[in-house]
């Protein structure tokens, strides 16, 4: 081997490649630094010098990063391509040694020590030369990996060395062996290294065709699939190792046992075990039945958790999480007492019907913390396929079983407190109705052997307690009320709010926004002018957002630190919160005529209207505007028809009808507006335009009407007097029969308002009108 003088030229580092000495090959250079060295050697001599990296994962490798052996090699050609790359053809030329390493801000470069093969050759060399092309031979014959043209190609290179090269770079070498050979600068030595290689290489290749027989001469030759799985099994005797799926059909049988399935579910698992055995992996079906039988494992069948029975300490966390709701927390009690007393009630199926923002869904979580229980909630909204509750069959590809089984399976536990949220928002379609799926679900007769097409076979839900949820139950199908308890929470008064924010939702926007209690503090005249100007709601969550507002203002006042303590109230709340955004209470200033105040049930709660009539020269038409609905409109036409009726006695002109067109109108025309409970409204104000009487203005009402002059009974009188309250009214006139529903309005409401029960229009209009003006 001869030395020559040394040389210096830019280094190229690579990542996971080697070139030896007369190969020819592409390369693609990104890294900037080898950009920047492979733009020298352009420049230059178009020398450049290639060696490889010891670790690929390092982008900014150092002189201890490479390997001092590489080679020197020619640029042929250069292309840079669309993505910023460049595309490098090189040649290379002859080994070479780095001697100094240069690391510049642009580039790296070598000084290099070069190295040549001798090219003549004695008669050791012919004979390695021959054994080495002859062990390639017989190598590319059994690997069928290698063209015979290649074998050609090199078998008329003369050169020992270059031929020994271009032998090893057809080799399956990992990169440390084939920058052993590059290092071997000493032509016998390589020569004989590689005909090593080649031979253990012929050895694995026997090997590998050995297990083939030896699997071949035990099956059946039309039996693709079964020698795979066999010639898989004579490849793991040979490494030692177990059988594949013998190990999981173990696990799994284990898992069936520990899992406390009753028998005739064990005994269906175990059936599908044995199918699961028997059908090859690569099949569909095999991962179809193996899904089956971990989901049958994964439900909970006997863990259960043991129910805290301390009524005192239930009342107390539950009194904690929230505030009033009093008949629901009675019903939790009453629950758990009987429970205490029999030990085997069947869990009871209770329904949470209110506005949104009432504390529905935190309260079925906090029934769960007072019974010691797992909670699982499961989202009803939009659900319109039966399939999402009993869950599809097996015969479709990607099924699974219904929301009641997978929230089954998060439970971990047979007696959670199931939450069905937003039970009122399930529709049906072609596909089926999801609410009548529900019915087995919610029948403490039925759901102790649920069945879910999946799972196929029958689950207790019994001792499950199911809360649904639901904001409005007109929707909601009648069979499936009839299955829940309905717990009818119709929102908060003005006091309730005041002490939700201050003593829940405060705390907990303090918290959320990083400020301790010293930092940020809400005076209750400032919470009382939230409540009033800032919000409009029958739940709390408006209020919250108005609490988080003044929490991120507080935040940025700090932070900047302007203040260390940031104390609200009601005059500088507009700083934190702009301008009021409602008029507290609908009340007229002054008693107005034709102008009454009737109360509205909605989704979100109670609400006022504001019912108008005006009279203008015509023939008598009767108009209607505010986007009635259809019983709304024909109360008002009732309405018309009594006070036609009756003008006589309310001394109104006879002929009123022949001379005036009236006009009713519901203001917001853009809110739909239905219902009964309007038609006493219309009909004051129907006499207060026609007589010119005023209506007193801190009246409301609500009542149906008849033809004649008959108050029938009306719903949710408790939202409309919150609505009502919220309006600042201070007289209600309401059904004779609704009277015993006001006891269920609060003690702080009731005693602001004064309750006057009628049973006739005339009634009505003796208490709404000012008998003052007549």
């Amino acid at each position: 081997m001869a030395n020559q003088n040394e040389l210096t030229v830019p280094l190229l580092p690579l990542r996971g490649l080697l070139v030896y000495p007369t190969m020819v090959l592409h390369l693609d250079v990104g890294r900037e630094k080898s950009v920047q060295a492979l733009e020298k050697a352009m420049v230059d001599d178009h020398l450049i010098f290639l060696t490889t990296q010891k670790d690929i994962s390092i982008d900014e490798p150092a002189a201890e990063d490479l390997y001092q052996m590489g080679t020197l090699t020619k640029v042929k050609q250069m292309l840079k391509l669309p993505n910023g790359t460049i595309r490098v053809l090189v040649e290379g030329l002859k080994r070479a040694e780095i001697i100094h390493f240069h690391e510049g801000e642009e580039n790296f470069s070598a000084s290099l020590k070069t190295y040549e093969d001798r090219e003549s050759k004695d008669v050791e060399d012919e004979a390695l030369m021959r054994t080495m092309l002859e062990y390639f031979e017989q190598y590319i014959k059994m690997s069928k990996k290698i063209s015979a043209e290649t074998y050609a190609s090199v078998a008329d290179i003369e050169e020992p060395g270059r031929m020994a090269d271009i032998v090893a770079s057809h080799l399956p070498l990992k990169l440390k062996e084939k920058q052993e050979i590059l290092e071997t600068l000493d032509l016998k030595e390589r020569l004989n290294k590689i005909i090593e290689i080649i031979h253990n290489e012929k050895e694995v290749l026997n090997l590998e065709k050995k297990i083939g027989q030896r699997v071949k001469r035990s099956m059946e030759r039309t039996q693709k699939e079964y020698y795979l799985r066999e010639q898989l099994k004579a490849i793991q005797k040979e490494l030692g190792e177990k059988e594949g799926k013998t190990g999981e059909i173990k696990e799994l049988a284990d898992k069936i046992e520990l899992s406390g399935m009753p028998e005739n579910v064990k005994e269906t698992a175990m059936k599908e075990l044995d199918r699961y055995e028997k059908v090859p992996s690569t099949s569909a079906e095999s991962a179809v039945i193996r899904n089956y039988i971990e989901w049958l494992v994964a439900i909970p069948w006997t863990k259960s958790t043991d129910d805290d029975l301390d009524i005192n300490k239930a009342g107390r966390i539950l009194n904690d999480d929230h505030y009033g709701l009093e008949k629901v927390k009675e019903r939790v009690l009453e629950y758990l007492a009987v429970q205490q007393l029999t030990n085997s009630l069947k869990g009871p199926i209770l329904c949470l019907a209110g506005p949104p923002g009432v504390g529905k869904t935190s309260l079925a979580r906090s029934i769960a913390k007072s019974l010691n229980r797992n909670f699982v909630r499961v989202s009803l909204g939009g659900v319109r396929d039966e399939s999402e509750i009993r869950g599809h069959r097996r015969t479709y590809v990607g099924a699974m079983p219904g929301r009641i089984i997978q929230g089954m399976k998060k439970a971990t536990t047979i007696n959670p407190v199931f939450l069905l949220d937003e039970i009122d928002k399930m529709s049906s379609d072609f596909r089926g109705d999801p609410s009548a799926a529900m019915l087995e679900v919610l029948d403490p007769e039925q759901n102790h052997n649920f069945s879910d097409h999946y799972i196929e076979e029958p689950y207790d839900l019994s001792k499950v307690m199911f809360i649904a949820t639901a904001n409005n139950l007109g929707t909601v199908p009648g069979p499936l009320l009839d299955r829940m308890e309905i717990i009818t929470i119709a929102g908060y008064t003005e006091l309730e709010k005041l002490n939700i924010g201050k003593d829940h939702l405060l705390p907990r926007q303090i918290r959320e926004h990083g400020l301790s209690k010293s930092q940020l503090q809400i005076r209750d005249d400032a919470f009382q002018m939230i409540i009033r100007y800032h919000t409009r709601e029958a739940g709390v969550r408006s209020l919250e957002r108005q609490l988080a507002a003044i929490c991120r203002k507080t935040a940025k006042i700090i932070v900047s630190g302007s203040k260390k303590r940031v104390v609200v109230n009601e005059n500088n709340l507009e700083e934190f919160l702009g301008k009021k955004k409602y008029r507290y209470g609908q009340a007229e200033l002054q008693d107005q005529v034709g102008v009454a105040t009737g109360l509205a049930y909605t989704t979100v709660g109670g609400d006022t209207l504001q019912i108008e009539v005006s009279l203008s020269p015509g023939k008598g038409k009767l108009v209607l505007t505010g986007k009635l609905g259809d019983v709304m409109k024909e109360s008002a036409q009732a309405a018309f028809s009594y006070v036609r009726s009756k003008t006589k006695e309310l001394g109104i002109d006879e002929d009123f009808h022949e001379k005036l067109d009236v006009h009713i109108h519901v203001p917001e025309g853009a809110t739909p507006k239905d219902g009964p409970s309007a038609g006493i409204t219309i009909a004051t104000a129907l006499v207060s335009a026609l007589t010119g009487r005023p209506i007193h203005r801190e009246v409301g009402m609500t009542g149906e009407i008849t033809l004649r002059g008959r108050v029938l009974p009306i719903g949710g009188l408790k939202e409309k007097t919150l609505s009502a309250h919220r309006a600042g009214l201070k007289k209600i006139i309401l059904p004779k029969d609704n009277e015993k529903d006001i006891d269920d309005i609060p003690e702080s409401v009731r005693k602001e308002l004064q309750f006057v029960t009628v049973s006739h229009v005339d009634e009505v209009l003796k208490h709404a009108l000012n008998e003052g003006d007549k």
